[in-house]
């Protein structure tokens, strides 16, 4: 059976890497030259198995509105003449109900245990290298307040079977030393073992490489323009343009939506209507100047949503979240908050003056739960939404579609498609 994969982020690599393993007949198509190169090319770099819930959560609304206003807001809304985005909006509201969040949240932890399985088997058939480290991650806490909340937290991640530990002010400097410049203010934190960090992209390379080898059909700079269907409404193929500006037809048994915030678009014309709108975050990327001085243990400051891993001799910051429809434009406002962040707690630590800045949107469901499995349209098949953790969730996410595709049922609770006739 031949399998179209539409993208080639992280999602669109390893559901054809995965795919391919199942015994399928793959091809790969996207609009890029090559793999990785929009949400996945500068993200946190975070394989983050302690952070399940979502940003829709109880807490979310008040502290979206005491966020309004505010140009270095880690949350920031932008209003548009969009219904997509109210909708959205809205979605997001009632998934901030407490029965919500913790359902949201328990699918979620789920698959991402499931997924930190997946990417160390992965890691250690292929041989993968792009610049991982399996040191942890470290949760910051600078208010008092937030930190005394940080063992109930805790106490919930071990429900999920995620290990995690408080650390005092002492215990989170002994972990990383780097810290000591901004000791002062630091609360507490909590420190996750079994998480990771890496370069997503540099992953996705190496993936789509080991694809090519396996004979994988890779269509480079060929953007999908439509979705074709035959006389009884299933999905055979997709319409594309080539970079050369002319079109064709590319035909499959199946197709699988793995385009990030553009497949919601690509599929309206079917009728089909994802919950998926671009929430797009920032980075910034600079090299490392002082090795003692800049983090090796990944880290989240749960004040400011800001994360900083180490990739090799470089450090990567990230953080924000905006909704602004598809706009990929870097504001120069959104990301002073990410270089005063690091100067602060890291200084002299990287050359900030040859920091690269990035922008990339994040296909976002209102609850942060990814859609993985049958489409309600026989013949396409959905991996996509993974929101704020499409590293954590990518292996995970990609080896139970390949499963479902298959005829199997995956051995993970969560809330899986299954729609009929596909």
């Amino acid at each position: 059976m031949h399998v179209m994969v539409l993208g080639a982020g992280l999602s669109g690599v390893t559901t054809a890497w995965y795919l391919t393993r199942a015994g399928f007949q793959v091809s790969l198509v996207d609009r890029q030259p090559g793999a990785g190169l929009e949400t996945s090319f500068a993200n946190g770099g975070q394989i983050s198995i302690s952070h399940p819930e979502p940003w829709a959560n109880p807490g979310a609304p008040a502290q979206v509105l005491r966020w309004l206003g505010r140009a270095d807001a880690p949350l920031k809304f932008r209003p548009r003449r969009d219904l997509a985005q109210w909708t959205w909006g809205l979605r997001f509201l009632l998934e901030c109900l407490p029965a919500r969040a913790h359902r949201n949240t328990v699918a979620i932890a789920a698959l991402a245990l499931a997924s930190a399985q997946r990417l160390r088997a992965l890691r250690a058939e292929l041989g993968l290298e792009y610049d991982q480290l399996e040191r942890g991650i470290l949760h910051l806490f600078y208010s008092r307040a937030e930190f005394a909340k940080a063992p109930a937290r805790a106490a919930q991640l071990h429900t999920f079977g995620i290990a995690a530990e408080v650390l005092d002010r002492a215990a989170c400097l002994e972990r990383e030393p780097a810290l000591a410049a901004c000791a002062g203010s630091l609360s507490g934190g909590i420190f996750a073992q079994e998480d990771e960090s890496g370069d997503a992209h540099k992953f996705t390379r190496a993936l789509a490489h080991r694809l090519q080898e396996a004979g994988v059909a890779l269509h480079w700079e060929t953007e999908v323009s439509a979705l074709e269907t035959d006389s009884a409404g299933r999905v055979v193929g997709a319409r594309v343009r080539r970079a050369d500006g002319g079109t064709d037809s590319l035909r499959a048994q199946a197709c699988v939506l793995c385009l990030g915030s553009h497949g919601a678009r690509l599929v309206a014309p079917l009728g089909l209507r994802l919950p998926i709108y671009p929430v797009k975050g920032y980075s910034i990327t600079a090299p490392v100047l002082d090795a003692a001085l800049a983090p090796s243990v990944s880290l989240t400051d749960e004040s400011r949503r800001i994360v900083c891993s180490r990739l090799g001799d470089r450090l990567r910051v990230a953080g924000t979240a905006e909704l602004n429809g598809y706009d990929t434009a870097i504001r120069a406002e959104r990301i002073a908050p990410i270089m005063a962040w690091v100067q602060a707690r890291f200084p002299r630590a990287i050359d900030l003056a040859c920091a690269e800045p990035w922008a990339g949107l994040r296909p976002a469901t209102p609850g942060n739960v990814p859609l993985i499995g049958r489409s309600a349209r026989p013949g396409l098949w959905l991996n996509t939404g993974h929101g704020t953790l499409g590293w954590t969730l990518a292996c995970g996410s990609a080896a139970a579609l390949a499963e479902l595709m298959s005829g199997g049922r995956p051995a993970v609770a969560f809330p899986f498609l299954a729609a009929e006739g596909s």
